[in-house]
């Protein structure tokens, strides 16, 4: 037990740096502003070299600002005492003191990897390894660890008990926390992986797989930012809830540049969130349906024209269904792109029509073939008819076509099954009123790859200073340099030519989704988390680890396995466990690492208390923690369960989650509703049950109905 008179001494000797810090830091910003501000007054020398100087001078200063004004909760969160006497504080930022000496190493700087890796068994040199706890910039307390005794010099002194584990019993707000003061070495291992190739972080609840993915994402781009901020990293997560969930943690880290989203937003202009029943899921997620859709995109338009008939030079031009489709197909042979090949639709059309012209129309009257191309394009019955029968497609059009019986059990015919059809079939009847589920979103990319992109003509670059009217902003030179370096760092709104893609709760991720995450992956390095035993795919095994692997590429693997749950007490992921095992008894489970002494409460109530008992253990629950409290709940039920709670939702940190919205989150508190019916909802669903009961930092209710007698 650390005496108070020494704690206190300690905090106050940290305080002292902490202070010299954000003095620093102030002055740092003061004189970031002042070059801001000075290189705007470069335009008043007159000459072009002054101009372009200004303009990188604004440049840089504001960046450098931007950064300096972020929060920065915890600026100094670490202290090494290395043999020698070396002292180095770890923190967010590096900052060196007017005489450029370091005041604070950032934490994804090479000194600072023995904060995270440094061991009794292997010090790398620390002899004490000190956590700083603050709020604010008040420093609230100190916690070490004495690596190297033999190296402590007289009178070091060693207080806390623990910083990892009092971090893990605080509170948590409605977004993901960074785990940057806390990393341990298994951790840091994988976020310091080598950036190219493939890096596959996988393990169980609560061992921070997510935290590694965005933590590495912030190493990388400090480590090289020329490449990962040139060509972006992407990082995608299972749903909006979850991306919303841990959007505040790279600027957390002083990154903004990562591109976050979730598999039902990665298609531009489509979000999704609408879930499918399982066994439908799997059926739209099958590698079978690429099949399906390259049969879609090579049939008739619907209610499309079956004949052409013209009247040319008093003569009766006429093409037939027959004929039409077998023009169609000679134009899309198997590999083309519907949208691309449209010009060799409409010149099969001109060579048929001009063939049976050179029989029915009389040499002397016929012109030749170039005019009379010419004379047809000029015709509006000619042009409408082009436009019905081969028209410019969209991804949304075609997937609609699957809607219509008959078309889909032609294009499913010896590919899916029956009852696959059905089920296909009646999930795409709502997707005209409703909208895209998740699973259509990899469906709609695949449709977007078979058509391609129709050949849009050249636009004009539009001046960016041409206002209203004709009339043109008075700029400088540097001016237009820096509208020309904006639009050469803008990127196109499909954008596939990411640095890095980092891939969460990848053991969810479909064989038809592996295919849209690929096309953005193409050119770049990988992170891929999950843990096997949380799986909800139910489809063929063989199938989803080809996608896999096709996405992933040949590039080489470094795989890290997380072994310890920090999100758990014992006692609630105790619980989890004896769930996950009547599934498999062998999966590698994670420790858990602390306990509260709070076993999980377990309540049965007649169905008809079933609202009023979920509603008292929620306002149960936001009076025992101090933060946030999710209730989780069946696919089907959690809309009436959120329609219970509508009162408490008032609240900000009341949460109501489907059972798989609830993949990745973390709470302070769960109420878990009728986990039988999360079992049930899919073949996954003890799985899917066992990550729903492993969201819970400090306390876990679970109140199911009691079963019908009689």
């Amino acid at each position: 037990m650390t005496d108070a008179t020494t704690l206190d001494q300690e905090i106050a000797v940290e305080q002292r740096h902490v202070d010299r810090v954000y003095a620093r830091l102030a002055q740092m910003r003061s004189d970031a502003v002042r070059a801001e501000r000075d290189g705007y007054r470069l335009a008043g020398v007159g000459n072009v070299g002054a101009l372009v100087e200004r303009d990188a001078m604004v440049f840089h200063a504001a960046r450098r600002r931007h950064l300096l004004d972020a929060e920065h909760e915890g600026l100094v969160f670490g202290r090494l005492d290395l043999r020698g006497g070396t002292v180095l504080h770890v923190g967010r930022l590096g900052i060196r003191g007017e005489r450029a000496e370091p005041l604070l190493i950032d934490w994804r700087a090479p000194a600072a990897a023995a904060f995270y890796r440094a061991t009794p068994a292997r010090p790398q040199g620390v002899v004490r390894r000190r956590t700083i706890s603050s709020r604010g910039e008040r420093v609230t307390g100190v916690s070490d660890d004495l690596l190297d005794p033999g190296s402590a010099p007289a009178g070091m002194r060693v207080v806390g008990d623990g910083a990892l584990l009092a971090t893990l019993a605080r509170a948590k707000g409605r977004g993901m926390r960074d785990i940057v003061a806390t990393i341990q070495q298994e951790q840091d291992q994988a976020i310091r992986s080598p950036a190219s190739g493939v890096t596959v972080v996988s393990g169980g609840p609560g061992t921070g797989k997510t935290a590694v993915a965005l933590h590495r994402a912030a190493y990388l781009l400090y480590a090289d930012r020329s490449r990962f901020a040139g060509g972006g990293i992407l990082v995608v997560g299972p749903t909006a809830v979850f991306v919303e969930y841990i959007a505040a943690v790279l600027p957390a880290l002083g990154e903004e540049s990562a591109t976050l989203r979730s598999l039902g937003s990665l298609v531009p202009h489509v979000s999704a969130t609408r879930t499918d029943p399982a066994a439908t899921a799997v059926v739209k997620g099958s590698l079978r349906m690429r099949r399906v859709l390259e049969r879609a995109v090579r049939d008739a338009v619907p209610d499309g024209p079956t004949e052409l008939r013209l009247l040319y030079r008093g003569q009766l031009l006429r093409l037939r269904e027959a004929e039409l489709n077998g023009i169609r197909a000679r134009a899309l042979p198997r590999g083309a792109r519907r949208n691309e090949v449209r010009r060799a639709g409409i010149d099969g059309l001109f060579d048929a029509l001009w063939a049976q012209a050179r029989q029915l129309v009389a040499a002397a009257r016929l012109p030749s073939q170039a005019e009379f191309e010419d004379e047809l394009s000029d015709r509006d019955d000619f042009r409408d008819f082009i436009k019905a029968w081969w028209p410019r497609l969209l991804p949304r059009h075609v997937l609609a076509w699957l809607a219509r019986p008959e078309r889909l059990r032609r294009y499913a015919q010896g590919i899916l099954e029956p009852a696959e059809v059905r089920l296909l079939g009646e999930s795409l009847r709502d997707l005209a009123e409703q909208g895209p589920t998740i699973a259509d979103v990899a469906l709609l990319d695949e449709l977007a790859e078979l058509l391609g992109r129709p050949p849009q003509p050249k636009r004009r670059q539009q001046d960016p200073f041409r206002l209203a009217g004709g009339v043109r902003e008075v700029t400088t030179f540097a001016d237009r340099e820096r509208a020309a370096r904006a639009a050469a760092r803008e990127r196109p709104t499909d954008y596939r030519e990411y640095a890095h893609v980092v891939v969460d709760e990848a053991q969810d991720v479909s064989p038809m989704q592996w295919r849209m995450i690929g096309r953005r992956g193409r050119l770049a390095s990988w992170t891929v988390v999950g843990d096997p035993a949380q799986t909800a795919w139910t489809g063929d095994p063989a199938e989803l680890a080809q996608a896999r692997d096709r996405a992933l590429g040949r590039r080489p693997r470094q795989e890290f396995q997380l072994t310890t749950n920090y999100r758990n007490p014992a006692e609630i992921f105790e619980l989890a466990a004896e769930v996950i095992r009547t599934v498999a008894p062998d999966a590698a489970l994670p420790t858990a690492v602390r306990s509260t002494g709070v076993p999980p409460r377990r309540e049965q109530v007649d169905a008809a208390a079933l609202p009023a008992a979920v509603r008292r253990a929620a306002a149960a629950l936001l009076a025992e923690v101090e933060g946030t409290v999710g209730v989780i709940a069946a696919v089907a039920r959690s809309d009436e369960v959120a329609g219970w709670l509508a009162a408490e939702l008032a609240d900000p940190r009341l949460q109501v989650v489907s059972s798989l919205q609830a993949k990745g989150m973390e709470y302070d508190g769960v109420v878990l509703v009728a986990g039988a019916e999360i079992r049930a909802e899919s073949a996954a669903g003890v799985r899917t049950l066992y990550v729903a009961l492993s969201r819970a930092t400090q306390r876990l209710v679970t109140i199911d109905p009691a079963p019908v007698v009689g």
